[in-house]
């Protein structure tokens, strides 16, 4: 039922005899499900060398013809949902309908990247001297080096793939190693649907290994990074030694801000079904949520009763609605969330604690009576804990929502036009969901601002984050 996992390097699957690797573990059981191979420096270097060659192919194929491509690694993506859902519930411990849902949201990426690389459109500019032809064009811009976390094993991995691949790049990706299979899967359906050898590159490894060695080589022209600040400002530093261009999506803290002139009771049903989803190991995850006080009550008596009917369980059963997180390591960082919030007056509405005997299951968890200095609400959680707390005025919620140096995604709900507005205006966030979660689709810009990082996924934005622009001037 998992998959067999292995290296892709310059159109072959290579496995683990004589390389070093580790165990890939289920955790909603803690039982092994794989042995996932690391790639030698050896590797590496042979990797690099496939995508410098397979760049300049890649970079000679009309983008007409790379889009067919790339829309029957969509098509094959779809055709085998079922099958991806269910490793990736295996590996990661979302639910199967999350899953599958990621699966096809993967497909729809590939296909909008596959038109809009299609649309890499110059222009011509206006001399200023009779017979002087004055051309912009974009150009891919190399071999591209991407890293993805284990949140998300085939979203995270497609955005990069598809996005390097409709400007004419070739992409080494290194994907996480706790979470292998979605990607070795997703590589399956770009090398099935026929798209030329060394163009698309997987491995795996020690990350710092990996990351130093890749970055460090003049064939990589750009990297992509998705996951935690601090690892992404050291990416940052080893790109900026060889003036490489870099798209950073690093870590947040969204804010909630529910104003007292909306529904409480509808925006605590919406929000709480987006906070607990993948168990809240989500970038975009609301993390902090301001009531003001007229709503307060009824909100959180709402999204209490909602976190307590969440079933926890394996997200291969029926009728489980939240799987475990992914690691033992965020089961710690819970428990120390906890345990600091309680120590400054916090009081647990419900949950609070670990779930079951096996796995790495942590109750939906509420809390309210928060100071704003505490550890929830200045640091990035990542798992099922909502702090729920009141605030006054306007002016007075904008200054604690913008008081981090998180700015990758909020939320607000209000039934006035004026002041959905005025809110989305004050944010300082890459994107502001007003009345809404949608704040990631494949044709809008995904990315932060702050320490949240820079540059865009998505959208026009994530194509040109692939391109150079040249200026022609022809006398």
């Amino acid at each position: 039922m998992y998959t067999d996992l292995k290296l892709f390097i310059d159109g072959q699957w290579l496995n683990g005899e004589g390389r070093k690797g580790e165990d890939v573990v289920n955790p909603a059981t803690g039982k092994v499900l794989a042995r996932l191979p690391h790639a030698s420096k050896a590797d590496l270097d042979a990797a690099l060398a496939a995508a410098e060659k397979g760049f300049k192919v890649w970079k000679a194929t009309s983008a007409y013809d790379r889009a067919k491509l790339m829309r029957k690694a969509a098509d094959l993506l779809r055709e085998r949902a079922e099958h991806i859902a269910k490793v990736q519930t295996q590996e990661q411990g979302k639910i199967f309908a999350e899953s599958k849902a990621e699966v096809m949201t993967s497909a729809d990426i590939i296909d909008w990247y596959a038109e809009e690389g299609r649309r890499t459109y110059g222009r011509i500019v206006p001399g200023r001297q009779k017979g002087v032809r004055q051309i912009v064009t974009q150009e891919p811009i190399g071999v591209v080096a991407a890293f993805t976390p284990w949140n998300f094993p085939t979203l995270t991995p497609v955005r990069k793939i598809a996005g390097a691949l409709a400007a004419g790049c070739s992409i080494l990706i290194k994907a996480s190693e706790e979470t292998p299979g979605g990607c070795v899967e997703l590589v399956k359906c770009f090398a099935d649907a026929g798209v030329p050898q060394g163009v698309v590159n997987l491995v795996f490894g020690v990350p710092a290994e990996v990351s130093e060695h890749l970055i460090a080589s003049d064939i990589v022209k750009k990297i992509s990074f998705t996951g935690s600040i601090p690892v992404g400002k050291l990416l940052a530093g080893l790109a900026a030694k060889g003036m490489k261009k870099a798209t950073m999506e690093l870590g947040g803290h969204s804010p909630v801000v529910v104003f007292g002139d909306a529904d409480p009771e509808k925006a605590a049903d919406t929000i709480a079904a987006f906070k607990y989803r993948n168990a809240g190991q989500v970038c975009i995850s609301p993390t902090r949520f301001y009531v003001q006080e007229p709503s307060y009550n009824k909100f959180v008596a709402r999204f209490v009763e909602y976190a307590k009917n969440i079933k926890l369980g394996d997200g291969l059963e029926k009728g489980t609605t939240m799987g475990p997180l992914a690691n033992p390591r965020r089961l710690d960082a819970m428990e120390s969330i906890v345990n600091d919030a309680k120590s400054r007056g916090g009081k647990i509405q419900t949950g609070g604690n670990r779930h079951g005997n096996q796995g790495y299951f942590f109750q939906p968890t509420v809390i309210t009576d928060i100071p704003d200095d505490s550890k929830i609400m200045t640091q990035e959680p990542f798992g099922p804990i909502a702090p729920i707390v009141p605030f006054k005025t306007f002016d007075e919620v904008v200054e604690r929502a913008n008081s981090l140096e998180y700015g990758l995604a909020a939320y607000a709900f209000t039934s006035s036009s004026a002041t959905a507005q005025a809110i989305g205006d004050a944010i300082q966030s890459g994107m502001v969901g007003v009345n809404s979660v949608a704040v990631s689709t494949p044709e809008t810009p995904f990315g932060g601002v702050k320490e949240s990082g820079y540059g865009s996924e998505g959208s026009i934005e994530g194509l040109e984050a692939y391109m150079n622009v040249k200026f022609i001037s022809q006398a």
